[in-house]
């Protein structure tokens, strides 16, 4: 079993551009995939099984709960959304890199599960730009914008429990940097170990 796999939880508050950078890391990287989730709600004209979402019934979804096949899950509204742990895991065998953009609650949940996954917090140069970027984006009215901010001080509170802290200032930067934390984690000891053990074999 390769165990050069390398199981990366991406968190930020709203508007700090997680989804763009992940997005640009996507592109430079060859072996990163981004887990896709697992909804009960119904499928949208356009998505696709697999790609966007896993859909499954609601019964299905709460069975991989009890049967502890979910890394993390929430449930809005009348659906179910989350992380399904099997296409997790098949990909970290093969010794990709599996990324989960997922909200901070939920990255405690999985590095519970996975001790050894990488966690990292996207921050804003700062909270007068966050809330600019919010505001630029247009799609929320004022109430919606405050909460959102009120939610993205409790969030930033609890980045001192990720592994790592990259500020989205310059977009190239911060894709630059979470690709470093990436090479970084797959060059530690414990993921190197077959490596290591093959070069003194042949020696």
């Amino acid at each position: 079993m390769n165990n050069n796999g390398v199981l990366v939880v991406v968190s930020a508050p709203s508007g700090c551009g997680k989804d763009t950078i992940i997005a640009e890391v996507l592109k430079k990287t060859d072996d990163a995939f981004v887990s896709v989730s697992m909804t009960t709600r119904a499928m949208r004209p356009g998505e696709k099984e697999g790609v966007n979402y896993y859909f499954v019934s609601q019964t299905e979804f709460e069975e991989k709960i009890d049967q502890g096949e979910m890394l993390e899950y929430a449930r809005y509204g009348s659906n179910y959304y989350g992380t399904p742990a099997g296409p997790v895991r098949k990909l970290l065998s093969e010794g990709k890199t599996v990324i989960l953009i997922i909200e901070v609650q939920g990255a405690g949940n999985v590095k519970r599960l996975f001790p050894d996954a990488c966690a990292i917090f996207i921050i804003p140069p700062s909270f007068e730009i966050l809330e600019k970027r919010l505001r630029g984006r247009g799609t929320d009215d004022n109430d919606s914008i405050i909460k959102r901010l009120e939610i993205a001080k409790d969030e930033l509170a609890r980045a001192v429990e990720f592994d790592y802290i990259v500020e989205n200032d310059v977009l190239e930067e911060a894709v630059e940097d979470i690709i470093t934390i990436i090479k970084a984690e797959k060059l530690k000891t414990n993921k190197m170990k077959n490596k290591l053990s093959e070069v003194i074999n042949n020696a």
